[in-house]
């Protein structure tokens, strides 16, 4: 088909905003499902997806569509995810693409990844096709939504679509704004074969299969290709499209959105956002915008029962598989067993990762606190890269420690503006502009270290602004902080898994939650147990773990008092002798208990 009747685009929206329902709306509109085959969310083939309703993974899918003129048209469709932890997905997907649908909620107008993602696609020089949608709620109001639109994003107006991707009100009209306003495919005159990856699954018969999007040139079965980041070779083993399903073709050709099966087996071979050429005549320039993903959020996935490290193991290779941004290596903790250290983009990731390591592959597994990485520079000169607590060194040893930072765009009711600044403040944060978007809403930005939102940020945030709040969030500088290694002691022992970094002002308030938390759910003992979070080797926090006591003067029914206080004595010193030598067994289920306390 001629480039000129091909148009590439995807649907970009903050979380929620009906990106994936509409893409429903459109299948059907080109009669790409039949109706027995339509079901809602198709393009969401994960059980996870449909049940919270959230897209994880990018899916395109290739659309046939004749006009009212008769010309027959290809539309190729990305529907990305809105969440801030796969902003780099979205990313890729518009670099695939020559145009974007925009997607703001009527109800809930312009909020931080709506901004986030037309900024994304703005710096790609994309042409954004504005639709306001769900028009049909009781709670729309269509004006301000356009007047945010004029003063966020600096779109007109009267450009803007009104849909509703639940009924299917303004479907034809977008269909139209796509044909009319999206270019056609881009850079189709370079000679050489120029492909992007931008995303790649792992098959068990068929081995990795690459999303791509042909920009030049010719791809079919046999062809010899190269990747050009590594210069890894390959042998194209099957090509295809989506519709929506996996369809083989000859040959895909310059614009085309489709697959390439390889006879690649691991995906950590494969780089998304790589380019693909061929071996006997390669391109001499990259496509632009490669980078590799870098996680950013850090923590330990252990057994609940030790006989399953190994079924872990298999588990944790085959989800990798299919993640290539998930990322591990094999650890083991005196009080947890034999786990991993995994690697995740962000929270919802790392939630993803677990709920789908239990439901897929039946496992009862347990999560440590989640950590971020530091930069340490020791007295002796070597610089380190700290991803677990029990690898900071000894506080003697440390010059500095460096921690990753975050520039945050907060969106906000304008009622809760003394409630947030009060947070973000409690966070080591502060805000550094604020801007007024209409009569109700504020965007404020904020520095804030990632360590500080990783657990209860977004959760406080939503329940201050009456889950009217919504934050975006981009990695920026390391920054210097005074921070600390917090152990927790139980009966003089440390306690691996309880290890944690924190500021050395907060690390009191959290040694004293710690310790009141493990009194309350530790096993009592027959002696009396000392619970101690220590920095260094200051105690900071103490509780104390009242002894079993066995009633020794049960015996005596009478007599004198002497014969009791003697029984007694001998009891505490037997309780003193068993103190010195007694070991505190850890029950797993205080473990599990602890661990989902704070990271509540």
């Amino acid at each position: 088909m001629s480039l000129n009747r091909i148009r590439n685009f995807c649907i970009i929206a903050h979380i929620d905003h009906g990106k994936t329902t509409l893409s429903d709306r459109l299948l059907e509109a080109t009669q790409t499902v039949t109706e027995r085959e339509m079901q809602d969310q198709l393009l969401d083939s994960m059980d996870l997806e449909r049940e919270r309703g959230i897209t994880i993974k990018s899916h395109p899918v290739t659309l046939k569509y004749k006009d009212t003129d008769g010309t027959d048209y290809t539309f190729n469709l990305i529907d990305t995810p809105g969440h801030v932890d796969f902003s780099y997905e979205v990313s890729r997907s518009l670099a695939a693409c020559e145009g974007a649908l925009l997607l703001v909620d009527a109800a809930q107008g312009i909020e931080a990844q709506t901004v986030a993602n037309a900024h994304l696609a703005i710096d790609q020089g994309m042409e954004i096709i504005p639709v306001i949608n769900k028009i049909d709620l009781p709670g729309a109001d269509i004006p301000t939504v356009e007047h945010q639109l004029e003063d966020i994003l600096a779109i007109p107006a009267e450009e803007a679509i009104h849909a509703s991707g639940k009924s299917g009100i303004g479907v034809p009209e977008i269909i139209q704004a796509i044909i009319k306003r999206v270019p056609s495919p881009r850079w189709g005159d370079v000679p050489e074969v120029r492909t992007l990856i931008f995303d790649c699954v792992y098959d068990a018969y068929k081995g990795v299969i690459c999303y791509v999007r042909l920009f030049s040139g010719s791809l079919k079965r046999g062809d010899s290709i190269v990747m050009m980041s590594d210069g890894a070779k390959a042998e194209v083993k099957e090509v295809g499209i989506f519709s929506p399903g996996m369809k083989p073709v000859d040959q895909l050709d310059a614009g085309a959105v489709g697959y390439v099966v390889t006879n690649i087996k691991e995906v950590s071979e494969i780089k998304i956002g790589d380019t693909i050429t061929l071996a006997r005549d390669p391109a001499r320039e990259m496509l632009p915008g490669y980078q590799e993903v870098r996680p950013m959020v850090f923590s330990g996935i252990y057994p609940i029962d030790t006989n399953d490290y190994e079924k872990l193991k298999a588990s944790m290779a085959k989800l990798q598989l299919n993640d290539a941004a998930l990322v591990y290596t094999a650890e083991t903790s005196v009080a947890l067993g034999f786990g991993f250290r995994c690697g995740f983009l962000g929270l919802l990731h790392m939630e993803i990762v677990t709920e789908r390591l239990r439901r897929e592959y039946d496992l009862d597994i347990i999560s440590t606190y989640p950590s971020v990485v530091y930069q340490v520079k020791k007295s002796d000169g070597a610089e380190i890269e700290v991803h677990n607590p029990v690898n900071l060194p000894d506080p003697s040893e440390i010059e500095s420690i460096t921690e990753p930072t975050i520039r945050a765009t907060l969106h906000i009711p304008s009622t809760a503006i003394g409630d947030i600044l009060a947070l973000v403040t409690e966070k080591r944060g502060y805000v550094d502009h604020t801007e007024t978007l209409d009569t109700t809403r504020v965007m404020m930005e904020a520095h804030l270290p990632l360590n500080e939102i990783l657990v209860d940020f977004n959760d406080r945030l939503k329940s201050i602004t009456k889950g009217y709040g919504s934050m975006d969030y981009e990695l920026s500088e390391y920054q210097q902080s005074k921070l600390v290694r917090l152990d927790i002691l139980v009966n003089q022992e440390p306690i691996d898994a309880f290890s944690s970094i924190v500021h050395v002002d907060k690390a009191e308030a959290k040694g004293r939650q710690l310790c009141e938390k493990l009194r309350e759910i530790l096993p009592r003992q027959l002696f009396k147990v000392a619970i101690q979070a220590a920095v260094g080797g200051k105690v900071v926090a103490r509780e104390t773990l009242g002894a079993l006591r066995k009633d020794v003067t049960a015996k005596c029914y009478g007599g004198d008092i002497t014969r009791k206080r003697k029984l007694l004595e001998k009891q505490k010193e037997g309780k003193k002798r068993m103190k010195q030598v007694g070991k505190v067994a850890i029950p797993q289920e205080a473990f599990v208990d602890i661990l989902k306390n704070t990271q509540r």
